[in-house]
């Protein structure tokens, strides 16, 4: 082999690895073992994976085999891929949603998109470390802890730099080089939070695009599975493989004619030069001066790349508060459902019964409390007063926000800052968002000595249902023009 692979996975992409694997530089079983050291060595500073999957090496063998024999399947072909803890693979790992009561839980076939990456030559290197029940579990949970996990640690700063939203084990492990791409699931902010909090690229894809059969729901409105990657071409292509129509999965049955199967014919380097793109100003009002300063870079690479720039631009929406009925139903019915279906040896198979598990194994269950899934069992909609307050909670969405800003502007997308507040309307009507790495921040992370200590920040595009290759081609086009991802050191942490 001419290539050091401990040095080459660091940053390297998947076009690279396909590159080396087809011209017998290295292979798919190199690829996962080399991956699996660098989990051995560095996950204990970050708590990023949970699990290694048992049967990857053999995985992998068996797709070299293939690759020499048959040819190749594709792009990923051979790729060592981590998946959120929340997505069933009916495999020898355990999907437990970070949770303790489904620590020993095997599901009982594939989620809809574990088989499209198999069928794509995916090798599943593992599950990924979440927050619990991707963050519904209660208010006082902080990101990236799970009771089977415990916390998920930032490799660019652990314990001083805020991980984000409930994929945070997905994105600290593609960060850290753990993997070399990882899938997040996103309800509001939980793949795209994450992924700008470690200098990543997140897509989270339109409701319907990828299918959420075989996820442990929050919204069946709102969930939605996505990439996340340390570069645009690699989230495209990853998108590309998990799309799909779901005979299980409503949803995806309006998205004919509406997916694409090569989301990386969309990489136009000088899309810019044609794009417009507005400034919703009420999202950029809380940042500090310095991630201020970064969006304000942000906006004026967009100019310099030829972009037209609306500054400002009103949602007319930014008051509008989320509808917790709505959700604590859809959470309470979708669990119940999936719970349901679990073996007959686990110790839950309802909301009910898994809020009395925690009760009873509270010192290792509840360090932070239940109160969302107790208020989610005593929600007290029907599907007739849900259907109306759901109708209700989505109206003024649909007339004032998003799509309302595109028309008025004539507008491609959005650009909103890498935090959460901006997500909600994108969450609420099931749309695209994107990110992309733009900048250092030293907000909140001071270390041991009082000095600052400096973390990622992300930009992210937003635009209207079904827009991913728009987006896709205006994050390539501003990734390409700045290029900003760079690794975090984690010899410093050893």
């Amino acid at each position: 082999m001419s290539i050091n692979l401990q040095d080459w996975i660091q940053e390297a992409d998947l076009v690279s690895m396909q590159k080396a694997m087809s011209s017998g530089e290295c292979t798919s079983e190199a690829l996962v073992l080399a991956y699996i050291e660098r989990i051995h060595r560095y996950n204990p500073l970050i708590n990023a994976v949970l699990e290694i999957n048992p049967d990857a090496l053999e995985i992998a063998r068996n797709l070299d085999l293939e690759r020499n024999t048959t040819g190749s399947r594709g792009p990923l072909h051979g790729i060592p891929i981590l998946l959120k803890d929340n997505i069933d693979t009916h495999d020898r790992m355990h999907t437990s949603a970070g949770s303790i009561a489904l620590a020993e839980s095997f599901a009982p076939e594939d989620s809809f998109i574990a088989a499209k990456l198999r069928a794509a030559g995916v090798v599943l290197l593992g599950k990924a470390n979440m927050t619990e029940w991707s963050n519904f579990m209660s208010n006082r949970m902080p990101a990236g802890y799970s009771s089977r996990g415990g916390y998920v640690l930032n490799p660019y700063g652990p314990g001083k730099l805020f991980v984000s939203g409930s994929s945070s084990g997905s994105a600290a492990a593609v960060a850290a080089n753990l993997a070399a791409a990882a899938i997040g699931t996103e309800t509001a902010g939980s793949i795209i939070g994450p992924a700008s909090q470690h200098f990543l690229v997140g897509i989270k894809p339109t409701v319907g695009l990828a299918s959420r059969s075989g996820i442990i729901p929050i919204s069946i409105s709102q969930d939605t599975p996505g990439p996340i990657s340390k570069t645009v071409t690699d989230a495209a292509s990853l998108l590309g493989a998990i799309v799909g129509i779901d005979e299980n999965d409503k949803a995806t049955w309006t998205s004919p004619h509406r997916t694409f199967h090569d989301y990386t014919t969309y990489l136009d380097r000088d899309f810019l030069r044609k794009a417009r793109v507005g400034i919703p100003r009420h999202y950029y009002r809380s940042l500090d001066e310095e991630r201020l300063s970064i969006m304000e870079s942000a906006i004026e690479v967009l100019r310099e790349q030829g972009a037209t720039v609306i500054d400002p631009v009103d949602l007319h929406l930014e008051q509008h508060t989320w509808n917790n009925d709505v959700i604590c139903y859809e959470f309470k019915t979708g669990l119940n459902r999936y719970l349901s279906n679990l073996n007959s040896d686990m110790p839950v198979h309802s909301l009910q019964e898994l809020i009395v598990y925690n009760q009873k194994h509270a010192s290792s269950a509840l360090k932070f409390g239940q109160e969302n899934l107790i208020r989610s069992e005593l929600n007290a909609l029907n599907e007739v007063t849900y259907q109306l307050k759901r109708q209700e909670y989505n109206h003024p969405a649909v007339t004032q926000g998003i799509d309302y800003a595109l028309d008025q502007h004539g507008l491609d997308a959005l650009m909103l800052p890498g935090d959460i507040d901006g997500m909600y309307i994108a969450a609420r009507l099931g749309y695209p968002l994107i990110t992309v790495p733009a900048g250092y921040s030293a907000k909140g992370t001071i270390d041991a000595d009082g000095d600052s200590t400096q973390g990622p920040f992300g930009v992210v595009f937003s635009g209207r249902a079904f827009s991913e290759p728009t987006l896709i081609s205006i994050a390539y086009s501003f990734e390409q023009a700045t290029l900003f991802r760079r690794p975090p050191d984690l010899g410093e942490l050893m």
